[in-house]
């Protein structure tokens, strides 16, 4: 018998990355992660200072003091307060129509075989990669060849052509990993197809219907190319951003934009929470 002092030592495993090599490496990646984070959040970081500035004369490019005064005249300029209602709200209704025909065609896409579907994800992926000019020029042409006027309602209905897309191709995703014995287990038990799908399917989608909502908020809130092309005399945000921008920003845009922002900023923090909760 061989006796266990005369066993061959084990070997540790070993660590990748180990040595002073490997943590320089591991250091300098670090370093360049915020780096690229810093360079990427500075613009916003130095909008929001900017909204603090005791500007003098029209242009606010130039630090000149601390001051509360522009949050206390948020809406003195009436055009851009009449601009910011029209993104907000066309952002708000773009969503909730583009988030449920866009959770329809995610389903049907996700989990149903039909004639024509090869052709809807075609179409539906080229309208993602398509360029917005490219867009807006389409949709211009068919409001011109239709005689639609352009305005609040051709804005609209362009922001929802081009959001359904990424709210479906959410939805879709989120449908990768559903397990449908959970829904024959509720028909099983008597439940209807609607009563099914508000019980079951949609409380287990839903994260992916608040994440493509959110990206739809998102997208439409902020849209410059395609708006311009079917906005005529109505205005948005981005719109009379760029069109004070010959004459000078008021730093009531900054202040705006900061709100807009850590909105945004709270309802993805919110969305990742009930994500998490939701895994727990």
């Amino acid at each position: 018998m061989t006796s266990l002092d005369s066993a061959p030592p084990r070997l540790a495993p070993a660590r990748p990355g180990g040595g002073r090599g490997g943590r320089l490496g591991e250091r300098l990646l670090h370093a360049y992660t915020w780096l690229i984070l810093l360079w990427l959040v500075l613009p916003i970081i130095v909008m929001i200072v900017f909204g603090f500035n005791d500007r003098v004369g029209k242009r606010n490019n130039t630090w000149n003091g601390f001051t509360l005064r522009w949050w206390g005249e948020l809406f003195a300029i009436p055009d851009l307060t009449t601009a910011l209602v029209n993104s907000l709200t066309i952002a708000l209704l773009s969503t909730a129509v583009a988030t449920t025909l866009g959770t329809l065609m995610g389903l049907a896409l996700g989990r149903h075989t039909f004639r024509g579907r090869g052709g809807v994800e075609l179409l539906m992926f080229a309208n993602i990669a398509a360029p917005e000019v490219v867009l807006g020029a389409s949709l211009l042409s068919l409001f011109i060849t239709m005689g639609v006027p352009r305005g609040y309602l051709t804005i609209l209905i362009a922001h929802i052509m081009f959001n359904i897309s990424y709210v479906a191709v959410v939805v879709r995703a989120r449908l990768a990993g559903f397990d449908s014995s959970v829904e024959e287990a509720a028909r099983d038990l008597g439940a209807g197809p609607f009563t099914t799908f508000r019980l079951v399917t949609l409380p287990l989608i839903l994260p992916g219907v608040l994440s493509g909502a959110l990206l739809a908020f998102a997208m439409s809130i902020d849209e410059y190319v395609i708006t311009t092309f079917n906005a005529g005399s109505t205005l948005t945000f981005p719109l009379w951003v760029f069109g004070a921008t010959r004459v000078g920003v008021p730093p009531q845009v900054n202040v705006m934009a900061t709100i807009i922002f850590v909105v945004g900023v709270l309802l993805a923090l919110g969305n990742a929470l009930l994500l998490r909760r939701r895994q727990i």
